[in-house]
């Protein structure tokens, strides 16, 4: 495949004459953050990173994500951390956008370029730092794993999405699919984060209203997203997060147009007591 573009945090500040109004959307069934409010004053430290800050998009709480968190994170030359992640149940997926990352996981070490892609099975000893010239980005989504009696936890894997096929939707002209980095029917996972792909003006062709929680990352391109009952205008580098049932469609273009998209998967639902 050609090689991919990604967005970025826009940072910085706008300036005195900038218009406030914009497209954030915050609702009950959807949220839309644009990139245009991803600035510094936002941003958070973590404990443990050095030399680094992170926009949290989502995090779990009342009328929001239920299921996961997701940061970009920018590391600065020299920064990183070699106690990355609090939470022994916690699982993650790291995605490269900019700069490169050196990752050390389970005792071996791994340059992640632009589209570099590690999962992080919970419990696992992992390092990150930024030996290059320029800031490193990428994003990290993080779930508490869901045991499940019988069936073993999912392993670590580090790939990139260049050496990844894009497996094209049937019926659709190889116009509308999704780069996989775990299979479907695994049961092992119960999380996957992909990367789907629609071409100039093609289209989610229903509305789909699902179980499946969502987080939405513009990677590349515009499209014009129809969310629950409104109709909004997404661009590289906005985020989505629709809840679990929320209807979802959309139409692509005027050229390509690619997210990073989060979904829980593989698991029966949780009961009340």
């Amino acid at each position: 495949m050609t090689k991919a573009s990604y967005a970025i945090p826009a940072a910085g500040l706008p300036p005195q004459s900038a218009l406030l109004t914009g497209r954030a959307v915050f609702t009950e069934a959807y949220a839309v953050i644009p990139h245009g409010v991803m600035r510094d004053i936002v941003t958070s430290y973590l404990p443990h990173w050095t030399d680094t800050r992170a926009w949290v998009i989502a995090r779990p709480m009342s009328g929001f994500s239920e299921t996961f968190s997701q940061y970009i994170m920018e590391v600065s030359p020299g920064g990183g951390s070699t106690r990355p992640e609090p939470d022994k149940e916690a699982e993650g997926v790291l995605f490269v956008v900019d700069g490169e990352a050196s990752l050390t996981l389970e005792g071996q070490t791994h340059i992640l370029t632009p589209g570099g892609y590690a999962f992080l099975p919970p419990g696992s000893v992992w390092s990150l730092t930024n030996a290059g010239s320029v800031p490193t980005r990428f994003h990290w989504v993080r779930k508490r794993y869901e045991a499940v009696d019988g069936i073993d936890a999912p392993t670590a894997f580090v790939a990139n999405e260049q050496d990844k096929p894009i497996i094209w939707m049937p019926g659709t002209d190889s116009r509308w699919g999704t780069t996989r980095f775990v299979e479907p029917s695994d049961l092992r996972h119960d999380m996957h984060v992909n990367i789907v792909t629609l071409e100039a003006g093609a289209v989610i062709p229903f509305e789909e209203t699902h179980v499946m929680e969502h987080g939405l990352y513009v990677l590349e391109g515009k499209a014009v997203y129809k969310l629950n009952q409104d109709w909004v205008e997404v661009e590289a580098g906005d985020f989505m997060w629709l809840r679990a049932f929320c209807p979802q469609c959309c139409y692509a273009g005027p050229g390509r147009f690619r997210y990073l998209l989060y979904k829980d998967v593989n698991r029966h639902m949780k009961l009340g007591r």
